[in-house]
């Protein structure tokens, strides 16, 4: 996927810790109440300033893309970073939390701050080196643009090729193109990488992929139990959706399945299903105004976005972050969203996907205090964004919409083919990049170049290129600004299927999951805003999930979506 939840990001990065005075300053005598209430007040009056410059300064960078941008972006971090790093701080929020906090929504303030603030207490000098390294990685990555014959190429060129070519050696000067960002880059994120670890390893973490599981209330063996029982559950499957795959696009290209490689396939990381088992044309999306089309959706189930489409950044510019992401600058309704659009499937499904992390964000209860005022976990709302996305490929809410579909039945066969492939074939995804991660931090003096391709090997069944040995793993931008974030999108996925299930059964009784398309139904909106979105931080993920379907995050309806299971 081509998009970050930036508002996450810079949660787990920026907005981690608390401003305090000394414990003698605040009075031993008052109740430990009374001191966790002034404590986070402190932090709102002090640190929020300083959270806010650096998102904005984090959306000019990637916006322009200019060097003297991403320097402020970098001083306004540092500002934060470094006005957040001072142990006896820390030593406050840690006494309070141990002291106990009565107050249910103080305590939840106490607790959630002490997990971010934690990642903060290591050395100033070791912050700003993690700072300048992250900056000097994306804005490397934002810049770069592949070039092919001397042509310099988008991002949005690449997967046009990638799509539409039937040329094998046209299709491999796109791939190998946009792998080229790999050995610009590797360098200096494999320093990050050390940094991160040294980090993580002096506040006594094993590595930073365990700090950052930890730091967002979950574990690497929770996380990887799940990703082993959605690997039992997918394997099969996969094999074979990938055989019919493969076979089709072999057929396409006039070569033998034997001969399909990396560049055969319709995006660079083979995390999205090739539209060749019947094609949902782009002649249905082509006329379709992505952001109009959003905005009169969003718009009539009750969750009106017009506002954070006049505060975003819509269209290619040069030197501009070539994907997408949402952003919540100052929990207060600042919101906007990052994209790229051209008319199409794919801009029009990350349009529903981004404007969806948005209303997530705009529908927070109101009355919550700033620290709780954001989603509940990076997977929460990538489940939210995944489950408007989905609309893309439906053909009754397309038509809704205007598209012109000649035949409904075949776009709807194929569509469900399509939507079942691509839950499968990222699913498969996902699973390299958490494996990946974790061996990239856990053991890292091993080789990446051969770990990379093994998993994708395995996983997702692609043949390596034969005799190639460079940083392919490094052109996946997550991996240098989302770092242990890739895996909340499987998870995601989960919470979707199960939200999704739960709003059909209470606010469409009759209509079966995949027919539902919420177009209009106001009723829907409200469901989203008060069993999804109002809550906030007040609760952690799986409290979430069950507030919003009644039951704990489990993979039983993305199976049911799939059809992989009871």
């Amino acid at each position: 996927m081509s998009f970050v939840h930036v508002s996450w990001m810079i949660s787990l990065v920026l907005l981690v810790a608390i401003f305090s005075v000394p414990a003698a300053a605040l009075g031993a005598d008052r109740d430990n109440d009374a001191r966790a209430k002034r404590f986070v007040e402190h932090y709102n009056d002090t640190v929020r300033p300083l959270e806010i410059a650096a998102a904005r300064a984090f959306w000019t960078a990637n916006v322009t893309g200019k060097e003297e941008d991403f320097q402020k972006k970098q001083e306004a971090e540092e500002k934060l970073e470094l006005a957040l790093s001072d142990p006896a701080q820390f030593a406050e929020l840690k006494a309070v939390k141990q002291g106990g906090v009565s107050d249910p929504l103080l305590a939840r303030e106490i607790a959630v701050l002490y997990l971010e603030y934690l990642a903060k207490q290591v050395d100033p000098a070791l912050l700003k080196k993690m700072l300048a390294k992250s900056n000097t990685v994306e804005r490397a990555f934002n810049v770069f643009r592949p070039k092919v014959d001397g042509r310099p190429l988008t991002d949005n060129d690449i997967r046009q090729v990638l799509r539409e070519s039937k040329s094998s050696a046209q299709r491999r000067a796109a791939w190998e193109a946009s792998k080229k960002v790999g050995p610009v880059v590797v360098g200096d994120l494999m320093k990050l990488v050390a940094l991160r670890n040294e980090s993580a390893r002096k506040l006594g973490f094993k590595d930073y992929h365990v700090m950052q599981l930890y730091c967002g209330e979950q574990s690497q063996e929770q996380v990887l139990a799940l990703f082993d029982q959605l690997d039992e559950l997918t394997r099969q499957p996969f094999h074979e959706a990938k055989a019919e795959i493969d076979a089709a696009l072999a057929k396409n290209y006039g070569i033998s399945v034997a001969e399909l490689r990396p560049w055969h396939y319709h995006d660079p990381f083979f995390q999205e299903a090739p539209a060749v088992l019947g094609e949902l044309p782009e002649s249905v999306y082509k006329p379709l105004d992505p952001a109009k089309v959003c905005r009169t959706f969003y718009d009539g189930i009750g969750l009106p976005i017009d506002d954070v489409l006049k505060r975003s950044s819509l269209y290619e510019q040069p030197g501009k972050n070539p994907h997408a992401f949402s952003i919540d600058i100052d929990r207060h309704g600042d919101i906007r969203v990052l994209e790229n659009i051209v008319p199409g499937r794919e801009w029009l499904a990350t349009t529903l996907h981004e404007l969806g992390h948005a209303n997530y964000s705009k529908n927070v209860g109101s009355s919550l205090p700033y620290v709780l005022h954001t989603d509940a976990h990076p997977l929460c709302t990538e489940g939210v964004a995944m489950m408007f996305e989905r609309f893309a490929q439906n053909v009754d809410w397309l038509r809704a919409f205007g598209a012109e579909v000649s035949d409904p039945v075949r776009f709807r066969t194929a569509a469900a083919k399509l939507r079942r492939n691509r839950l499968l074939v990222f699913s498969r995804y996902c699973q390299v990049m958490f494996r990946f991660e974790m061996e990239l931090y856990g053991n890292p003096q091993q080789d990446f170049n051969r770990l990379w391709w093994d998993l994708v090997e395995k996983y997702q069944e692609i043949r390596r290129p034969e005799d190639r040995n460079l940083p392919d793993f490094a052109s996946k931008y997550h991996l240098i600004g989302a770092p242990v974030y890739y895996h909340n999108y499987l998870l995601g996925e989960m919470f979707a299927s199960q939200v999704h299930h739960a709003l059909v059964r209470e606010v469409l009784p009759g209509v079966k999951p995949a027919g539902a398309i919420y177009v209009g139904n106001k009723a829907a909106g409200k469901f989203m805003k008060q069993r999804g979105f109002q809550p906030g931080l007040t609760l952690n993920w799986n409290e979430l999930t069950r507030h919003a379907t009644g039951a704990p995050l489990s993979p039983q309806a993305l199976a049911e979506d799939l059809k992989l299971g009871d």
